[in-house]
C-alpha cells in the first residue's frame, strides 16, 4: 500500500483524535514502512474516520477484544485516549471492570482493571502538572 500524502495526514488525524494530540509523532518516522502505511491508511484513515461508529463506541469494541488479551498495557494505551477525550464518566470507568468480570474472566478483568487505573493516574499527574 502506498499512500498519498493526503491519506497519510488524514490517517495521522484521525491518530491524533483517537489517542490524543501529538500521539502520532510517534508513526511518523516510519511513514515509507508498509505496515505503518496499512496502520494509519487503513486502520485509522478509513475504519477509525468512518462514521458508522462513533470514536467511543470503536473503543469499547477495542476494549473488549484487548481485555479478552489480558494486556494491561493495551488497555492504557486505549483509556488514555478515552480519557482526553473525556468519553467515560468516573462511575463508567468503575463500571467497565465490573461488567467485563463476567465475559472475559478475573485474571483478564484484572488486567483490564489495571491498566485503566494506570491511565487514570497518568491523566490526573498531567493534569496537577499543568495547573
Amino acid at each position: 500500500m502506498s499512500l498519498t500524502e493526503e491519506q497519510w495526514l488524514k490517517g495521522l488525524g484521525i491518530v491524533d483524535e483517537v489517542y490524543g494530540p501529538g500521539a502520532s509523532e510517534m508513526m511518523k518516522p516510519y511513514r515509507d514502512n508498509p505496515f505503518n502505511q496499512e496502520i494509519v491508511g487503513n486502520q485509522f484513515g478509513k475504519l477509525w474516520a468512518d462514521p458508522a461508529f462513533s470514536i467511543r463506541d470503536k473503543r469499547l469494541m477495542v476494549l473488549g477484544a484487548t481485555a479478552m488479551l489480558g494486556r494491561a498495557d493495551l488497555v492504557e494505551i486505549q483509556m488514555g485516549g478515552a480519557l482526553v477525550n473525556e468519553e467515560f464518566t468516573d462511575e463508567q470507568l468503575d463500571q467497565i471492570p465490573l461488567f467485563m468480570l463476567f465475559y472475559v474472566g478475573a485474571g483478564n478483568t484484572t488486567a483490564l482493571f489495571r491498566g485503566i487505573e494506570a491511565a487514570r493516574a497518568k491523566a490526573k499527574s498531567k493534569a496537577v502538572a499543568t495547573s
